[in-house]
């Protein structure tokens, strides 16, 4: 444990569970007070709620607050939140969703839904948090989540590929936007994270197995939460001060090979 993140505040968005839960772990161990901001307290994954955990273990602040991230009025809450413990200083966009699509079938309801989760709620994050640190006089960093679909693309997934791509570009522009502010933009692009969310929901693995996953993987393994909050911890900390407008790729390699192999 470090005290990097001292005099931090940290909104997690989609920060009960899965990724979102390990973040908001991670930005309390090393010191930060965290807003949790998610539509339900309650882990997917089961175990304590994340508030509580941080607030048990790590004896930081944390309030949990029920954010819809295609709504403005919830960011606005989140930033509330973090305003009772000085103003929040770290924003993480986490929360998203994703889904396979045929492309010819592809509704304007489903285009809209994602595109309201994975763009808007990333757009609105950012400028409520932005307005808040200008607000009070704070540099900050935001860490926004996107994809290596990003760079890769998947025809199995044109929306989603299509509203992650979106993250990056539009990071890119707030990176310059906000660096004469002193707040530094960054994403991270995962590549398989191994979540309740990918095992329950959403089937990513594709009825492939886990080991032929891995085998596509120069590390062969499968990335954990974990992973991504460490990725998280470094942009938001001291130790990242001068990287800014950077997309951050945390896939094992698997980018590098195979066209993506994913």
């Amino acid at each position: 444990m470090t005290d990097w993140l001292a005099n931090d505040v940290a909104v997690v968005t989609g920060g009960a569970s899965g990724n979102g839960r390990a973040i908001s772990l991670t930005m309390a161990e090393h010191g930060a007070d965290v807003v949790v901001a998610d539509l339900q307290p309650d882990p997917r994954e089961g175990g304590t709620p994340t508030h509580e955990k941080i607030q048990q273990e790590f004896n930081q602040r944390a309030e949990y607050v029920e954010c819809n991230v295609a709504r403005i009025d919830d960011l606005q809450d989140a930033m509330s939140a973090a305003e009772e413990f000085g103003g929040v200083s770290i924003m993480i966009n986490n929360a998203g969703i994703t889904q396979s699509d045929e492309f010819l079938e592809t509704t304007e309801e489903d285009f809209d839904r994602i595109m309201d989760i994975n763009v808007k709620g990333v757009f609105f994050g950012a400028q409520a948090a932005a307005q808040s640190m200008i607000d009070n006089g704070r540099s900050g960093s935001i860490v926004n989540m996107s994809s290596v679909t990003s760079f890769i693309g998947r025809g199995d997934g044109v929306r989603y590929t299509t509203s992650k791509g979106a993250v990056e570009a539009m990071t890119r522009a707030l990176a310059d936007r906000l660096g004469q502010e002193g707040i530094r933009v960054n994403s991270i692009h995962p590549s398989m994270i191994k979540t309740s969310m990918t095992d329950e929901d959403l089937d990513l693995l594709d009825n492939e197995s886990e080991e032929e996953h891995r085998q596509k993987t120069p590390l062969r393994r499968i990335g954990q939460p974990q992973d991504v909050a460490d990725t998280v911890l470094y942009l938001a900390s001291p130790l990242a001060s001068f990287i800014n407008g950077e997309a951050l790729t945390v896939d094992g390699g698997v980018t590098t090979t195979m066209g993506g192999g994913y």
